[in-house]
């Protein structure tokens, strides 16, 4: 590898890669002085100097905060991996020994992964960490990259998060879809027909409250179901289904996780509607982090489990 020019690289001041990420994760100079313990001052002086370097606006202020400039964007994932690789250098990462650790971790999923290795999660921790205490944070494929950016969650499981240089994505399964029902209700044979499974009416899932995907692939095969109620969050689905005869599609992981508490049958959806992994995401800049990683590991064997 050729030497570097250290008298270029001397010239260059390192806490303005600090500042740079701190305005970047905060979207806000006040802000990101707070988490600097610096004044603001002193951030929009380093800020003023950054934007000399780059030769760019870097962040603009706007009604909702500092909107980065694609520059800024362009930037981001390079100076956060140059930041990691120095602290990895010069840190030594203590052993993570879980029943002696008192730490504190937010994992950020949705409702139906929620309900599906929650539980689990929970027991599986109290039994192995007792001292160890977690928080479920709602997100979803449209939120969870902000909510990892801004380190509201440590860890967030999801699918269908396009890739990005700062985030560390680890496929853990395949989940698909399957319908669920109360039979003892409802008297169809098993696995449910295409025709009984339209003949009953529908619960649908679903932020929007309209239609879903087994909307999008009845209407491939030119049919349509009756949508009798619509509901935000899977959690309370088997209420529903204990006195309705009617039938309700969601990931097999989550209907599975409902008919353990009996009551319930579950069958194979009467129409194709694909599968999707399931990914476990964190930032890159905690990947040595061995209390992540441990968490990183128990998450994908309690889902695997599961599956």
């Amino acid at each position: 590898m050729s030497n570097m020019n250290l008298n270029d690289i001397s010239r260059l001041d390192f806490n303005l890669a600090i500042t740079f990420l701190a305005v970047w994760q905060e979207r806000s100079v006040s802000r990101a002085a707070q988490r600097l313990a610096l004044s603001q001052s002193a951030v929009s002086a380093a800020l003023s100097r950054l934007r000399r370097v780059a030769n760019d606006p870097l962040f603009i202020r706007t009604h909702g905060g500092m909107e980065p400039t694609s520059r800024a964007v362009a930037m981001a994932g390079q100076i956060q991996q140059g930041i990691e690789s120095i602290r990895q250098a010069l840190t030594v990462e203590e052993a993570f020994d879980p029943r002696a650790s008192n730490r504190h971790f937010s994992v950020g999923m949705s409702d139906d992964f929620e309900v599906a290795i929650g539980p689990s999660l929970s027991a599986h921790l109290l039994k192995v960490a007792p001292n160890v205490s977690i928080v479920f944070r709602q997100t979803n494929r449209h939120i969870v990259e902000s909510m990892l950016e801004a380190r509201d969650i440590d860890i967030a499981l999801s699918s269908g998060v396009p890739a990005r240089n700062w985030l560390i994505s680890k496929t853990v399964a395949t989940s698909g879809y399957s319908t669920i029902f109360n039979n003892a209700l409802c008297k169809v044979d098993l696995p449910l027909s295409l025709d009984d499974f339209l003949a009953l009416p529908h619960i649908l899932i679903s932020f929007s409250g309209r239609e879903g995907i087994v909307d999008a692939g009845l209407k491939s095969i030119g049919r349509q179901r009756q949508i009798h109620t619509a509901l935000t969050h899977f959690s309370s689905l088997p209420n529903y289904l204990a006195t309705m005869r009617a039938v309700a599609t969601l990931p097999s992981h989550t209907a599975s996780a409902f008919a353990k508490l009996g009551g319930l049958s579950v069958s194979d959806v009467p129409v194709d509607l694909g599968t999707y992994p399931v990914d476990i995401l964190y930032r890159r800049d905690v990947e040595q982090d061995p209390a992540i990683q441990w968490l990183v590991e128990v998450i994908g064997d309690i889902f695997s489990e599961r599956q």
